[in-house]
């Protein structure tokens, strides 16, 4: 945080606030305002590029992302103005890649490596390929761990540092799934434009005990390209055969739990590696109108070790009588295709479903709404700048053009003295094309 051009402070919630200084003025943004932002600015890109509108989206995320970064994101890219229809992860988006690169020679079942190092965020996916079923047998990694990481120190400490540390995910990811790394592993691909990197390439290759790379794909193109076949897939747009075949079976990262009443122990309630979507329904009694349910994800025993979630207040709930039965709650935990969790309950006995108050830090609709109409009011804003310089562009252009034109005239007379009355003519009316436009009255 020391190095970034940019200041960070404590908002509302206790959210990261980012300060940035805009036309001589302090403002202070959300990540989510930030990242829909680059969203915003990537939608004109591909506009421009289409001559059409882009309205739907699916967008990428590491595979080591939590549920509050996959909601973060889905809130960014909701600001931006885009109908997401998937959130992906990031080795999943590059496998489909590799699998459409190698649909006309594999045959059989594959088990593939991905190795995905980018700039800031590592991740290593373990999944089997077979007959276009691309399911996720286990994924590591890190977030915070990237080719910047290696920037910030020398070549020769890299080794026992952040390189070391990808080579430890790497074994985690196989010890997960179950595999050995000399007898099950068909291709390793890599994937992130750190993974040029010539050390972190013979590290990679004495792990796998001298196997070959795979270097097919683009390693900085091949998650776009993955993400913008999966959105093809899923709007039915482009060639059917290219994909028709094509069945994604991700997973959870991260195991998903509730602390348990007394001690403090997490309850897990969806293990890491379950494929998504999922849902677990759970059994709880109280003798009171309310119930707090505390949800982490996490691998460790103790549930204050792992990241909270949220907290989930349950109101409403009818009191029993003194010396009465509890009442028996069914809470269900929902885990949606896009990795992110939902929570709702229900009164077992009577069936009525029962109010639930979340406090996950997650942003609410009024905030999103405010942040769509603040990122409307920046595009409007951006418009009247871009027609502006382009305004200027134009005088400039056409100054230059007038110019020009009258030094070649001015020169044209002083070599030309003895011209002909149809030459004369003839460059009176390339000079009048130019400035006529400007001699004429206004109405």
């Amino acid at each position: 945080m020391k190095l970034w051009p940019f200041k960070v402070t404590a908002g509302p919630k206790n959210q990261p606030m980012i300060t940035v200084t805009h036309k001589g003025e302090d403002k202070q943004f959300t990540a989510e305002e930030i990242s829909s932002m680059v969203l915003i600015k990537m939608i004109q890109i591909a506009e421009a590029y289409l001559g059409s509108t882009v309205k739907n989206a699916v967008i990428t995320v590491p595979a080591y992302f939590n549920v509050s970064q996959r909601q973060a994101t889905k809130d960014s890219g909701i600001i931006a103005g885009l109908n997401l229809i998937r959130i992906i992860n990031e080795p999943t988006a590059a496998a489909i890649a590799y699998g459409l690169d190698r649909k006309a020679t594999s045959v059989g079942e594959k088990n593939v490596l991905i190795f995905d190092l980018g700039g800031g965020t590592f991740d290593v996916s373990l999944l089997t390929i077979e007959e276009g079923v691309f399911q996720i047998k286990a994924t590591a990694g890190d977030t915070h761990l990237g080719g910047e990481d290696f920037d910030n120190r020398m070549v020769r400490e890299a080794e026992h540092g952040p390189l070391q540390e990808c080579i430890e995910l790497v074994e985690k990811c196989l010890r997960d799934a179950k595999m050995d790394k000399s007898s099950s592993i068909h291709d390793v691909v890599l994937v992130g434009g750190s993974t040029r990197i010539p050390k972190v390439q013979q590290l990679l290759q004495d792990f796998f005990n001298g196997k070959e790379l795979c270097k097919s794909i683009n390693p900085d193109e091949a998650v776009a390209h993955g993400a913008a076949v999966h959105a093809a897939m899923m709007s039915g747009v482009g060639d059917e055969k290219y994909f028709e075949d094509l069945v994604l079976l991700d997973v959870t990262p991260i195991s998903l739990g509730h602390e348990t009443d007394g001690g403090g122990v997490m309850t897990v309630l969806i293990p890491k590696h379950t494929v998504i979507p999922f849902r677990k329904e759970h059994v709880f009694s109280t003798s009171d109108d309310n119930l707090t349910i505390q949800v982490y994800e996490g691998e460790r025993t103790r549930a204050q070790d792992n990241n909270l979630l949220g907290k989930f207040e349950l109101s409403g709930i009818s009191p029993a009588p003194c010396g009465g039965v509890p009442q028996v709650i069914i809470v269900c935990f929902d885990t949606d295709r896009d990795g992110i969790l939902t929570v709702s309950a229900k009164n077992k006995t009577s069936g009525e479903k029962i109010s639930i108050t979340s406090d996950k830090g997650r942003l609410s609709e009024e905030e999103i709404e405010k942040m769509v109409q603040k990122a409307e009011k920046y595009k409007l804003e951006d418009e009247r700048n871009k027609k502006k310089v382009e305004a200027m562009n134009a005088i400039e252009d056409y100054a230059y053009k007038m110019r020009n034109t009258i030094e070649q005239l001015m020169q044209w007379l002083e070599s030309n003295q003895m011209a002909e009355l149809e030459e004369c003519e003839e460059k009176m009316k390339e000079l009048e094309s130019i400035c006529s436009p400007i001699r004429r009255p206004r109405h």
